[in-house]
C-alpha cells in the first residue's frame, strides 16, 4: 500500500519555496505571489477562500498542503480587556503561549500600540529560576510557520474585533475565527516581540525566516524596527544578529549586574559571564548603531536594592542602551516576588540620576496568568 504524503503546512515555506512548490505544479510564476498575498495580507485560513485561484488549485492546496498550524485551547482577557493571552496547541500535542497587549492612545509609553508577544520554541533550555518556562525546560524549537502563526492569529483577532465593534458586538473570542479581511489600519497590529516562550536565538535560522515573511513588502509587511527581539544573552546571536540586514531591536535579558547574582537567576550566566555578552552588546552597537534595551526584573528583596542600581548604573555607563524596568509576573508558589512600587521607584531614579534612560514597564494581564509560561504551566 502506498504511503501517503504529508501535507505541506505553507507557512513553513519562505518565498522562493512557495514558488518552486508551485512551478513543480506547473503553476506559473505569479501563482504563488497570489498565495504569498492570501497568507499574509488577506489572512486566509483555507484555500477555499483564495477566489483569485483556479478551482483546480484552489483543490490541490487544499488536498496537499495546510494553513493551521495551531489549535485554540484557551484564551483569557484581562479586566480591562486590554490584555489577551492564548494557549495554542502544535500538531504533535506540545502547547505555547501567545499575548496580545493593547495601549490606549493616552496611556503613557507605548501609547497607541498593539503588540503581539510570540514563542520560537515549546518550553525554554535556559533555567531562569524565576520563570515558569524555564522551569519546565525544552521540548523542541519552533518551525518558521508555527512562529508566523501566532502574529496571524493575532491579527486576525483584531479582525474580528474591529468587525465586532462595526456590528454592535463584542465579547466572543476571536483568535482561531476565519477573518480573511484584513483589520483597518487603525486596528492592525504595530508592534512584535520575540519574548514568549523559549530563546530566540537558540532557533535562530527559523526565527530570521519568519521575521522574513512577516517584514516582506508584499505580505504582511510589517516594518523591521517594529519587531524586537529578547535574548538571555547568547553572544554568538548577538553577533550573528549585528550582520543581519533586517534592522530589528534588540532586547538582552539582565536582571543583575554581577555574575553572582545573574548566575543564580539565570544559569545560563554561568556559560556566557556578563562581560562576554556585554563584550558582544557593545560589538553589535559599533557595527549596527543601534540602542540596545536591557530588560530588568525586578524582584522584591533579591535584585531591587540600591546597591545593585548604583553597581548597574556603573556597568551600563557610557553605552548606547535603555533599561526598561519590569516588576516580576509572579510564578505560584514561588519564592520570587514583585518588587514592590516604592522599591521599584527608588531603583529606577538611582539609575535615572546616574544618566542611564530608564522605564518601568506596566504591569499587564497578572490576573490572566501573562507571564511567560504561567498559563501554560497551569493547563498541564
Amino acid at each position: 500500500m502506498q504511503d501517503i504524503l504529508p501535507r505541506v503546512p505553507l507557512l513553513d515555506l519562505t518565498r522562493p519555496q512557495l514558488a518552486s512548490l508551485l512551478a513543480g505544479w506547473g503553476q506559473p510564476r505569479y501563482r504563488s505571489d497570489q498565495v504569498w498575498d492570501w497568507l499574509y495580507r488577506q489572512l486566509a485560513t483555507d484555500p477555499a477562500e483564495m477566489t483569485n485561484l483556479p478551482k483546480e488549485l484552489r483543490a490541490r492546496l487544499a488536498a496537499e498542503t495546510r494553513l493551521e498550524l495551531l489549535a485554540l485551547i484557551h484564551e483569557q482577557r484581562s479586566n480591562d480587556g486590554r490584555t489577551v493571552k492564548w494557549l495554542f496547541q502544535l500538531h504533535d500535542g506540545l502547547t505555547i503561549e501567545t499575548v496580545l497587549m493593547s495601549y490606549p492612545p493616552d496611556e503613557g509609553p507605548g501609547q497607541g500600540r498593539r503588540t503581539v508577544c510570540i514563542s520560537t520554541q515549546a518550553g525554554c533550555a535556559m533555567g531562569c529560576v524565576f520563570c515558569a518556562t524555564g522551569q519546565a525546560g525544552l521540548a523542541r524549537n519552533l518551525t518558521a510557520g508555527e512562529i508566523v502563526a501566532q502574529t496571524l492569529a493575532a491579527e486576525r483577532w483584531l479582525a474580528g474585533e474591529a468587525q465586532n465593534d462595526e456590528q454592535g458586538g463584542g465579547g466572543e473570542s476571536q483568535a482561531a475565527a476565519h477573518a480573511p479581511r484584513p483589520a483597518p489600519a487603525a486596528r492592525r497590529l504595530t508592534n512584535v516581540v520575540v519574548m514568549g516562550m523559549g530563546e530566540p536565538l537558540a532557533n535562530y535560522e527559523r526565527t530570521w525566516q519568519a521575521l522574513a515573511a512577516l517584514t516582506d513588502r508584499d505580505g504582511f509587511n510589517l516594518g523591521a524596527r517594529h519587531i524586537t527581539i529578547s535574548t538571555v544573552g547568547l553572544p554568538h546571536g548577538i553577533q550573528r544578529m549585528a550582520a543581519e540586514p533586517l534592522q530589528v531591536n534588540l532586547a538582552v535579558s539582565l536582571h543583575a549586574p554581577n555574575d553572582a547574582l545573574r548566575g543564580q537567576l539565570a544559569p545560563i550566566n554561568n556559560r556566557y559571564p556578563l562581560a562576554e555578552v556585554l563584550a558582544a552588546v557593545r560589538d553589535y552597537i559599533a557595527r549596527t548603531n543601534r540602542r540596545v534595551t536591557f530588560e530588568y526584573a525586578l524582584m522584591e528583596g533579591i535584585n531591587d536594592t540600591p546597591a545593585l542600581a548604583r553597581e548597574l548604573a556603573v556597568l551600563l555607563r557610557g553605552m548606547l542602551c535603555h533599561v526598561n524596568l519590569i516588576p516580576l509576573n509572579p510564578v505560584a508558589e514561588s519564592p520570587y516576588q514583585p518588587s514592590s512600587p516604592e522599591r521599584s521607584s527608588a531603583f529606577q531614579a538611582i539609575l535615572e540620576r546616574n544618566g542611564i534612560p530608564t522605564t518601568m514597564r506596566m504591569r499587564r494581564g497578572v490576573e490572566i496568568d501573562a507571564g511567560c509560561g504561567q498559563l501554560r504551566r497551569r493547563h498541564a
